[in-house]
């Protein structure tokens, strides 16, 4: 063996990598690039870089040995660097300078005593995509997507961070508009639900919903309006065609009225008698509207809703329902009194107290007037509808009380054969009317349902639980 030291450079020589050369004279290829080794066919060797058994690369014989390379010792856990006698950053052991060791005094694990607070003005938590939410070890979310938490990553409306007011876009607080819902769409709302119209949903879903229920429950509501509505205004229009006064005032010579004889005792008869009868039928309408509410409902939710099971839950409201729309009636009459447009005012506000009482059983009145303030051109339009549903039926009404008078004179109790015909009329008069009386009672009950759904969350299982 020769004691001369091998030819090449004295320095170590860095292997030589495919970006620019450190020398710049350039390389003289070799005239042939030897065979690859056994055991090497998937590293291919391109020019200019040496072969894996050249003695110039890292770790063959004959490479020289590098020297140690000093390490800053202020870098812990960089890539590549490790500070010596000291535990890696991913392995068990390792504290980072200046944080306490977990079993000695000082160190304070999250939530426990100790632990340092949030900083001042923070008043939530580390939101889902702080690195503080994830535990040691567990993997940052990849670069370039949006972390949970990201306001890039919330729905159209959300408020970063959430607070304790209602989100923009939904009337719910502290709730979010669904994945795939419209801009607005209320969370909970579920847009196939039977009765109950969910906001937004405009006019047309509240019409849908009236005709399904009369298309569900015709069959049950029919004989149940009858019954409870018809038989009463049948009867009531048979006593005011009886008992109306057969006397009416006429001019004096003077110009001054002059009354028949018996005419105040005819008046008082005539009203009084109309007064009682209405309030002996006013129980059995009550709990006509209540039955008729039971039905709607049940059906919605799928459940079997019979007249008798439906008159007997009517008998249990009726006198509630009943006393309470006395009141309205009274409210009615003194808003007339003072004049016609705070009569009709009157009219729209106390609408739905009927089914806030069967739902709720607490202060219908004030309740119906709530929903008309906070929702005024809503509720405003749905009882409007209701109403010219009303009034033609009493024009309706009007006309076949024309038709009777023409036919059978003012006064047709005073023959047999004109009586009949009076009678005839006013029944088939109150038979006429009575899809009227269906179309009150679906669109104040769809109404009230879809204001339920403005307030919060509700379904039709909901309310036939409220129902009892």
């Amino acid at each position: 063996m020769s004691d001369q030291p091998p030819s090449g450079p004295t320095e170590p020589v860095p292997p030589a990598s495919s970006g620019t050369p450190a020398d710049p004279a350039p390389s003289t290829p070799p005239a042939a690039a030897p065979a690859p080794t056994p055991g090497h066919a998937d590293h291919p060797v391109t020019s200019g870089q040496p072969t894996p058994t050249d003695p110039t690369m890292p770790g063959q014989p004959g490479y020289p040995a590098v020297p140690a390379q000093p390490v800053d010792p202020t870098l812990p856990g960089h890539p590549g660097l490790t500070v010596p006698g000291q535990p890696v950053p991913t392995q068990p052991g390792f504290t980072a300078p200046g944080q306490p060791v977990p079993g000695q005094p000082g160190f304070a694990a999250p939530g426990q005593p100790g632990y340092p607070a949030a900083p001042s003005g923070q008043s939530w938590g580390a939101y889902p995509g702080d690195p503080a939410a994830y535990p040691h070890g567990s993997a940052w979310p990849t670069p370039g997507a949006a972390y949970p938490g990201d306001p890039a990553a919330q729905p159209h409306g959300w408020a970063w961070p959430a607070g304790a007011g209602p989100v923009p876009g939904g009337a719910y607080p502290g709730q979010l508009p669904l994945p795939g819902q419209p801009y607005g769409w209320h969370p909970g709302a579920d847009p196939n639900d039977p009765l109950v119209t969910p906001p937004y949903a405009g006019i047309g879903g509240w019409f849908a919903r009236c005709t399904g229920a009369l298309r569900r429950g015709w069959r049950q509501l029919l004989p149940i309006m009858l019954l409870t509505q018809a038989v009463p205004a049948a009867v009531i229009g048979i006593l005011s065609v009886g008992l109306a006064p057969a006397g009416e005032p006429v001019t004096g010579p003077q110009g001054a009225p002059v009354l028949p004889d018996g005419y105040f005792g005819d008046i008082f008869l005539f009203y009084g008698a109309v007064l009682l009868a209405v309030l002996l039928f006013g129980p059995l309408q009550a709990a006509g509207w209540a039955a008729g509410t039971w039905v709607i409902t049940r059906q919605a939710a799928g459940e079997p809703a019979g007249v008798g099971a439906a008159f007997r839950y009517g008998w249990r409201r009726a006198l509630g329902l009943w006393g309470w729309t006395v009141v309205a009636s009274l409210l009615i009459m003194v808003g007339f009194c003072a004049c016609v447009l705070p009569g009709i005012y009157v009219i729209f506000a106390i609408a739905l107290f009927g089914p806030v009482y069967l739902f709720e059983r607490q202060d219908p009145i004030g309740r119906s007037f709530g929903m008309l303030h906070r929702r005024l051109g809503m509720v405003l339009g749905r009882v409007a509808l209701v109403v010219a549903v009303l009034v033609a039926a009493a024009v309706v009404n009007g006309v076949l009380e024309a038709v009777s008078q023409l036919t059978f004179g003012v006064h047709p109790m005073a023959a047999p054969g004109t009586a009949v015909g009076a009678v005839l009329v006013a029944v088939l008069s109150a038979v006429l009317v009575t899809p009227s009386y269906l179309a009150q009672l679906v669109g104040l009950l769809v109404t009230y349902a879809e204001q339920r759904a403005q307030d919060g969350p509700v379904n039709t299982a909901r309310l036939v639980a409220e129902l009892g």
